[in-house]
């Protein structure tokens, strides 16, 4: 059965997106308007990979957004025949829960969009993980993760309770929230963008967009 990939995204609206990383701390921030254009261009990007691997029939592509409804993304996503549906409201685990939850039946994969240094072959190493075991995690470096997958062969009640989201104990407790009989499995780490510090280790790479909506 083939799996779905959701992308978790955002309509880049200035003050709404990368709100962390527009302020930051000490003085560092980016600003609102140029922290919407990152999150546009990492989202891009996301689109791209995602859009590239389901014209090669790897995935069903799926997205999951939030924001001004009708907007941009939506109605571009809509027009390339992905499935678009709306976030749910309330916190980041029942969010992810209600998307999974709308996904047809068989292996769902959630990604977000602001790693900009996700390809192709990231989430192809995840999926064939995930057809070994009950759940497949994309580490990122700041104790999140940049993707989550579940084989959805057995059921997981607890899934994201007493996550501490936003902390280096995210990914940690989510692993914990599953079954203890879960076998999970961890795929390549990379680099979530949401602050400063997270922009400057990245370096000028994330300015680099690796595909467009046109793809």
């Amino acid at each position: 059965m083939s799996p779905t990939l959701i992308l978790f995204m955002k309509e880049p609206v200035a003050g709404a997106v990368k709100t962390r990383l527009a302020r930051g701390s000490g003085g560092d921030g980016v600003g609102f308007a140029r922290a919407a254009r990152l999150h546009r261009i990492f989202t891009d990007s996301a689109i791209a990979q995602v859009h590239a691997g389901a014209r090669l029939g790897l995935w069903r592509p799926m997205a999951a957004i939030s924001g001004p409804a009708g907007g941009f993304f939506e109605r571009t996503l809509k027009a390339r025949q992905w499935q678009v549906v709306r976030q749910s409201r309330g916190g980041l685990g029942a969010r992810m829960a209600a998307a999974m939850s709308a996904a047809p039946k068989g292996p769902v994969v959630i990604i977000g969009a602001d790693a900009p240094g996700l390809r192709v072959a990231h989430l192809r190493r995840a999926i064939d993980r995930l057809r070994g075991c009950d759940g497949v995690f994309g580490p990122a470096d700041d104790g999140g993760y940049w993707l989550i997958g579940l084989s959805r062969t057995r059921g997981a009640p607890d899934l994201f309770k007493g996550v501490r989201w936003s902390t280096k104990y995210a990914l940690e407790d989510t692993i914990a929230s599953l079954p203890g009989t879960f076998r999970t499995r961890l795929v390549d780490p990379l680099t979530d963008i949401d602050t400063p510090r997270d922009l400057k280790r990245a370096g000028p790479r994330v300015y680099l967009r690796s595909g467009t909506l046109g793809c």
